[in-house]
């Protein structure tokens, strides 16, 4: 069997899926992330994707060794094409073999997932609305942004806002719900100790990102202001990008993206050096239908994984959701906050062609928010 093609889609809302195609009819289906620039993106897909040509779809490791050790190396942008193409490569090694991607990987190492649910949005508010609203829905997990921009140092009228927020959801709800609590990389060293040591209290499943991934040393400050386990990872890229954080000692709970670090086998390597270090996972999965079937085959072969992102509702998400390009949506039915292990060869999703294509027609430009303090410095979004 060998590769024959590569075709790259910019899908709304802001999603780029990759097909790769054999010469046995077999394809496979990856995706990468538009927020690290989609036209750059796109165009270093086909570039990056002309290695692949003639190749045997099955030597997945060589072929990843081959692509990601060029003398520049890492950074987002390299990281999400390679990881795009890793995750094609599996998906059409599993409909070879007629197996899901876990059974290459160790098989089953549980019999469900469970997933949490955003809420709140970029700025967040309505929490508690869309809290109960989660709550009927059966999920035992959300997640939400803790604020807006915060300055170096800012007013404390801002955390309290933040504590009133997270109050009022476990006024409505008390303990019958996790609450995941998101800094964004918005939060510097100084408000991160505050919102920290305020939120204690509240006994918040995680904070996530206390602080940008390049001040990752003020981690072991803030984590001597409070017991809520911290959690980070979603823009860090390969095993070595996560050796120094978890030799750290401070954070307990990783999360790798399967879209950015390197791909589905990458992750699982990941999360077994995660397990070394007696740390959790938590898998970034934000974006669309190819990256989370993807991810929940690494979850479904790695125990430390102990709940998965999914972003059905999420507020990104205008236009079209995590369903509308999947013709098997049941392989994303939620019951009771979990979702069942998926049976199906490879990823185990079917993509609906001929929707993606033409979506792909109308284009898509996509960049996070450029936001700004109140005295007109940038502010990280």
């Amino acid at each position: 069997m060998k590769i024959t093609s590569l075709k790259v889609y910019k899908v709304k809302p802001r999603w780029i899926f990759l097909k790769i195609d054999t010469d046995e009819g077999i394809s496979g289906w990856g995706e990468l992330i538009s927020g690290t620039k989609t036209e750059t993106v796109v165009a270093g897909a086909y570039e990056m994707g002309e290695y692949l040509i003639d190749k045997d779809p099955r030597q997945i490791e060589d072929m990843w060794q081959v692509i990601y050790r060029s003398f520049f190396r890492g950074g987002p942008i390299n990281m999400t094409i390679l990881s795009g193409i890793e995750m094609a490569l599996w998906d059409i090694k599993g409909k070879y073999y007629n197996m899901p991607v876990y059974e290459f990987l160790g098989g089953k190492a549980r019999d469900k997932i469970m997933v949490y649910s955003w809420i709140g949005g970029d700025r967040p508010s309505d929490v508690v609305e869309a809290a109960l609203d989660r709550k009927n829905k059966g999920f035992k997990a959300i997640k939400m942004n803790a604020t807006e921009e915060l300055h170096y140092i800012d007013s404390y009228k801002k955390i309290e806002a933040v504590i009133e927020r997270v109050a009022s959801i476990r006024d409505a709800i008390g303990y019958e719900m996790e609450i995941g609590i998101d800094f964004h990389g918005r939060v510097h060293k100084a408000m991160a100790k505050v919102l920290a040591k305020e939120l204690e209290k509240y006994r918040p499943m995680f904070i996530e990102e206390p602080v940008l991934p390049e001040n990752n040393e003020a981690l072991k400050e803030i984590a001597s202001y409070t017991s809520i386990p911290i959690a980070t990872g979603e823009r860090l890229y390969t095993r070595w990008g996560f050796k120094d954080v978890l030799k750290s000692g401070v954070v307990d709970i990783i999360q790798p993206d399967v879209a950015l670090t390197g791909g589905i086998l990458e992750a699982k390597k990941i999360s077994a050096m995660a397990e070394a270090f007696d740390v959790a996972v938590a898998p970034h999965a934000p974006y669309g239908p190819i990256a989370l079937a993807a991810t929940l085959q690494l979850d479904i072969c790695t125990p430390n994984v102990f709940i998965q992102e999914q972003s059905l509702g999420i507020h990104y998400n205008q236009g079209f959701d995590l369903l509308d390009f999947v013709k098997n949506k049941e392989i994303f039915a939620y019951k009771d906050g979990f979702v069942d292990i998926p049976t199906g060869p490879g990823l185990g999703i079917e993509i609906d062609e001929e929707l993606v294509k033409k979506v792909d027609m109308e284009g898509l430009h996509w960049t996070n928010p450029k936001w700004r303090n109140y005295d007109g410095t940038v502010a990280e979004w």
